[in-house]
């Protein structure tokens, strides 16, 4: 079931992180995706400082296949056409109207070829007042209250450290594009597909969104630190430990007695400050304490160890450096190591959707620049050697 998409051929045309994770899942899942560039090259594969291929680059271009098209010559648009009789799928998350700026209007180019699933990630979508707006993650999260919502109460508002909107709009370009070839094998027709950013983030603020529909008239921090945004769960906080920090989460009244029991204090559970799930939010701050005085005294590992086996839910607050040689990561296959032609053996990740027993999915490494053009041209469009070189004078290819 690793090749579920073994057949569909995409047209890759995402930048960054949006289009190109969307791709990568599709690649990673059997899809042909051949990720059309401009001259240059896509703006995420020259990031780094070197001039070489970036590492994020690698990360989300895995099994892919490369070529340059010129979309602002008329030969690359002649050239985009022909291609796109032959896939199933396009990809793109250009800035709003880019298709159109080069006459290429995604809604014309369904009705030309019927059978062409056209996905389109965008930041705000193509209606609504913030359909103009150039958007990147960062003006995404400050747009949809993801940074209004973190930090600390008397601290600034600060984005989330991942940039995980882009990520958000891939994977939901992902599932519709998934629908949408469902629905083709039904209908014979393909569509148009949009995701704008802006929508996907909305449901993830239910906490917060919570808080302020469940009770208009209640006045809530905007932003609640490694509380509850709601601040409707006690204890739920990140608390210090001797060698860093510790998650903790009491969704059950059980995780509670078991925390209180770990401490040493089971009168604790019924203090009429911490005796149900409303005493402990009027009174959080101070059960908070008495949990952090006693996680204060003990490593992350003791602590998980402890609670862990009591079945409180919790984690130590990993490090970018260990989650990068995290073993829970490696044991499940999630990160790959594959070989690189400049950079030698890089890490990559893998897809985070398994089919029941399935076998791993083969990972290769990003292709370099241009590198598939003349297999594209000739195995796909059934260009001759003299047909190729002619692109390649015109410009239109590389």
């Amino acid at each position: 079931m690793a090749d579920v998409f073994q057949g569909v051929k995409v047209l890759d045309l995402g930048q960054i992180y949006n289009g190109p994770y969307c791709g990568l899942l599709l690649a990673l899942h059997g899809a042909d995706v051949i990720k059309l560039e401009p001259p240059g090259g896509e703006r995420l594969r020259f990031r780094s400082a070197e001039m070489t291929e970036s590492h994020e680059f690698m990360m989300l271009n895995s099994n892919k296949r490369s070529i340059i098209v010129d979309l602002k010559k008329d030969q690359g648009q002649e050239l985009f056409r022909e291609l796109l009789a032959k896939v199933d799928v396009v990809i793109e998350n250009l800035g709003p109207g880019g298709m159109v700026k080069l006459g290429l209007d995604p809604l014309e180019l369904t009705k030309e070829f019927p059978h062409l699933i056209y996905a389109s990630g965008k930041g705000y979508g193509s209606e609504g007042p913030y359909a103009h707006m150039p958007a990147m993650d960062i003006t995404v999260q400050a747009m949809s209250g993801v940074i209004s919502t973190t930090g600390f109460p008397d601290g600034p508002p600060v984005k989330a450290g991942p940039a995980f909107v882009d990520f958000l709009g891939g994977i939901h370009l992902f599932a519709g594009i998934s629908a949408a070839l469902y629905h083709r094998e039904r209908t014979g027709r393909g569509q148009f597909i949009e995701v704008s950013m802006h929508d996907t983030v909305y449901p993830t603020l239910a906490s917060a969104l919570g808080a302020i529909y469940n009770d208009p008239s209640k006045t809530l921090p905007e932003r609640t630190g490694n509380m509850h945004s709601g601040l409707a769960i006690c204890p739920y906080n990140v608390y210090n430990a001797k060698d860093g920090w510790l998650a903790v989460i009491s969704v059950a009244e059980r995780h509670f007695e078991e925390v209180v029991e770990a401490l040493g204090q089971p009168e604790l559970a019924v203090d009429p400050r911490f005796s149900d799930r409303f005493a402990r939010v009027r009174n959080m701050g101070e059960l908070d304490g008495i949990i952090e005085a006693w996680t204060s005294t003990k490593s992350r590992a003791d602590l998980l160890e402890i609670l862990g086996t009591r079945g409180v839910p919790c984690a130590p607050v990993l490090s970018i450096r260990e989650v990068a040689d995290d073993p829970h990561l490696l044991e499940r296959g999630m990160i790959r190591e594959v070989e690189h032609p400049t950079k030698g053996t890089v890490r990559v990740p893998a897809s985070p959707i398994r089919f029941g027993a399935a076998p791993h999915v083969v990972v290769r490494a990003a292709p370099p620049l241009a590198g598939n053009t003349d297999e594209i041209l000739r195995d796909l469009l059934g260009k001759s050697a003299d047909e190729r070189a002619t692109l390649r004078a015109s410009g239109a290819v590389k």
